[in-house]
């Protein structure tokens, strides 16, 4: 019997041992129902192809499935998530592809990165994104050392391949065993858009009141606070300073510069001056 459906962040779910006694014709029944589209046939044999591979590599594995998971942020769905462990592995299918280009590459890694620092059950969980080209020979041949934020450059495998990898990485992999279910109804927290931003702080808010966002508010306030710091510093002492925020896309820097920059001329500093090249953006600030 199929697992309800984890709210509207998948067009389905199940625990892996569902799936795999789950037939064909249901799955796809479950995915076609909750796309809300008329599904062309493409996209009905890609399914198909997935569910056919999943089935034939995911017996004897615990843990909980996930199919067309939604990234609110990038407009788009992850094609599969597996949630083993203590680990979750989205995986990007490639339906008839032999090779793997790079901006397929950087997909499943703006999956992986996008879980990471949004979906709040995936924060301290270790990511595993899985590159799935179905024509592919070849697989690589181990994991690469995941990166300071913990997420790792995206595995590349054909059929063979996939199974070696999830273990490999169940190996590899360190912390408690997360609940499947929890996490897929998990909140997703993106920061808003530049342009929405740029509205709420002219709207006489603060970064501290936009209450979406990947660090949340308490992170962005220490990160403002801290630039607010060395501006304060840089004055008194008469010194010149250049401050350089980084994060992934998305995590706030935009919201704190246009913070700072607004705070700063409220307090009658017309030296402050905010430089983008957003088109939108600038033409929002610019609105009396």
């Amino acid at each position: 019997m199929t697992d309800q459906p984890s709210g509207p962040s998948a067009y389905y779910s199940a625990q892996v041992e569902s799936f795999l006694a789950d037939a064909d014709t249901t799955i796809l029944g479950n995915l076609t129902n909750r796309s809300g589209f008329n599904i062309d046939l493409s996209q009905r044999e890609a399914w198909k192809t997935e569910i056919d591979l999943l089935k034939a590599t995911l017996g004897g594995l615990s843990g909980t499935l996930f199919l067309e998971f939604d990234v609110p942020r990038l407009g788009s769905r992850i094609d599969a998530v597996i949630v083993s462990g203590p680990a979750v592995f989205p995986i990007e299918f490639k339906c008839g592809q032999a090779t793997f280009n790079v901006a397929d590459i950087n997909q499943a890694w703006d999956y992986a990165l996008d879980l990471k620092n949004f979906h709040a059950a995936s924060h301290c969980a270790p990511i595993f994104p899985i590159l799935f080209a179905t024509e592919a020979r070849h697989s690589d041949p181990a994991w690469s050392a995941p990166h300071a934020d913990g997420v790792r450059a995206p595995y590349r495998c054909g059929p063979n391949g996939l199974r070696p990898a999830i273990d490999a990485a169940l190996a590899l992999a360190a912390g408690p065993p997360i609940d499947g279910l929890a996490w897929g109804t998990a909140p997703y927290r993106p920061t808003p858009t530049i342009v929405e931003a740029a509205r709420t702080l002219y709207a006489k808010h603060s970064v501290a009141e936009i209450s979406r966002n990947d660090a949340e508010a308490r992170n962005l306030s220490v990160t403002s606070a801290g630039v607010e710091e060395v501006i304060e510093r840089a004055r008194t002492d008469q010194a010149k300073a250049i401050i350089f925020v980084t994060g992934v896309p998305g995590a706030g820097k935009t919201l704190v510069g246009l913070n700072i920059a607004t705070k700063r001329q409220l307090l009658g500093e017309t030296r402050a001056v905010y430089l983008s090249g957003n088109g939108p953006l600038v033409a929002v600030c610019r609105k009396p």
